[in-house]
């Protein structure tokens, strides 16, 4: 071979130039995988919503410090960022495995199940491969740590929760269903993993487990309700079609039926949005099957109570009383909300603001979700498409809400949803106190008078036995 010069080519040069491409072909292929791989990464990580725990108001993505309030008490999510200090840079794959499903620490000691490894149990090796690569090579270390989580005596004994794991954690893998699509089981992976719905949407036991006999019938978090989503016509999203249950999880709304608001707001605008139509698709199809679970009290589809009405009669010549807090439904109802919701509640002619009537919000007999929106409002972008409205909490008294709260159900709503006063006191609050703390703790004292009446009880069983032996 000769050279452009026409001198010929020595056979070391070009040996170096052959491995040099050769080099160069592998790593553009190598460089293309790591890539791709840290994409996917990144995609799995949004799909099961890290950033909306472990990011702490006007935080630093992933950085932790947000406090989660739980019935044994607030939980400070962790940094989760490759940080080497402060968050999770010295973990190997398996350390970061065995956290994400098994609920362990890097240091041995136990997560508390508010971080859903539960649900997380369920990732394949091969997504929990590509979750770590983005979270130790697609994230901005942060050298910040948050202040530890300090739980009131006995859930400050980390070691308890090995104990609940044996009873609660079911370890194993995702195994698809061979007699259902590959759709189908697609939606099952995401609901049942990534996406942990059921971390919200099942109620729970006193132990704060999962009731799995009554999976996805609804559940609260917080001051919030998660409402019933199995296939059930009346009290679920049976009544949904797959092509709105995929709309109200890409754009956070439906029309005529429901809007997002509180936790699946969040939800809504930091994952479910960014799912591929493919992952939508598959999850409205999995979530069209869920076993019914029926409430009695729902003897219509919640989206299907209500008419338009109004009292307008009422209004005119009638003037407001000097008492804020003796106004009437009909006066606050055509104050704050007749301008957006209009007259009737038939909500605004293009359809941006919803009807307050066919309504989920109005229309199931837990009213906790209304008084919520009256509440905070709801404010979040949802690519360009969410809704927005004001909250009233520093605009209206308790009693104003649980007499406007009242108006709406009984003009737009189920009849059985009740209001109180007392319910609007209690969840302007953040909810009702737990008495999970006091219950452990009295439970613990039982078993260890229990322990000690054995013990005495052995003892004087081996006093017997020694003076019945005696000469």
């Amino acid at each position: 071979m000769k050279s452009m010069t026409g001198r010929p080519v020595p056979l070391l040069a070009l040996l170096c130039m052959l491995f040099a491409g050769l080099y160069a072909s592998t790593a553009m292929a190598t460089d293309s995988a790591n890539t791709e791989q840290l994409q996917r990464g990144q995609y799995l990580a949004t799909a099961g919503d890290c950033v909306a725990c472990h990011t702490a108001p006007n935080g630093k993505p992933f950085a932790g410090g947000l406090p989660v309030p739980t019935p044994i008490g607030t939980i400070i999510t962790t940094n989760i960022t490759p940080s080497k200090t402060a968050g999770i840079g010295n973990y190997t794959e398996q350390q970061f495995s065995d956290a994400l499903r098994r609920g362990i620490r890097a240091d041995g000691k136990q997560l508390y199940p508010a971080m859903p490894y539960t649900a997380y149990a369920q990732i394949s090796d091969d997504d929990v491969q590509a979750l770590y690569a983005w979270f130790m090579h697609g994230v901005s270390p942060v050298d910040t740590a948050p202040e530890p989580t300090r739980l009131p005596f006995p859930f400050n004994i980390r070691l308890s929760m090995a104990v609940w794991n044996l009873l609660f954690l079911d370890g194993k893998p995702f195994t698809p269903d061979p007699g259902q699509s590959a759709e189908w089981n697609r939606g099952a992976y995401l609901v049942r993993g990534l996406e942990h719905c059921s971390t919200c949407h099942t109620p729970r036991n006193l132990l704060m487990a999962e009731q799995s006999s009554h999976a996805l019938a609804g559940g609260d978090v917080g001051t919030w309700h998660a409402p019933n989503i199995t296939a059930d016509a009346n009290s679920g999203i049976g009544g949904w079609s797959e092509a709105e249950l995929a709309a109200y999880l890409k754009l956070g709304h439906a029309t005529g039926k429901a809007q997002a608001a509180g936790p699946m707001a969040e939800a809504v605008d930091n994952s479910l949005q960014h799912l591929t139509a493919t992952d939508l698709q598959a999850i409205a199809t999995y979530l069209k099957t869920v076993p019914a679970q029926h409430d009695p009290a729902d003897t219509r589809a919640v989206d299907s109570w209500g008419a338009a009405s109004d009292e307008l009669n009422s209004l005119r010549g009638v003037a407001l009383p000097s008492d804020p807090n003796q106004m009437s439904g009909a006066q606050l109802y055509d104050g704050y909300c007749a301008s957006c919701h209009q007259a009737q509640g038939q909500g605004s002619f293009d359809g941006g603001l919803p009807s307050l009537f066919h309504n989920t919000a109005t229309g199931r007999s837990n009213t906790n979700n209304l008084l919520m929106v009256i509440l905070d409002g709801i404010n979040w972008p949802a690519d360009g498409s969410g809704v927005h409205m004001p909250g009233f909490a520093q605009v209206l008294t308790d009693q104003q809400i649980a007499t406007l709260g009242s108006y709406l159900i009984k003009h737009y709503g189920n009849p059985a949803g009740v209001v109180s006063l007392d319910q609007v006191t209690t969840l302007r609050a953040g909810g009702a106190p737990s008495h999970l703390v006091l219950l452990a703790r009295l439970a613990l004292i039982v078993v260890l008078l229990v322990l000690v009446a054995i013990i005495v009880m052995l003892m004087r069983r081996r006093r017997r036995k020694a003076l019945q032996l005696r000469p």
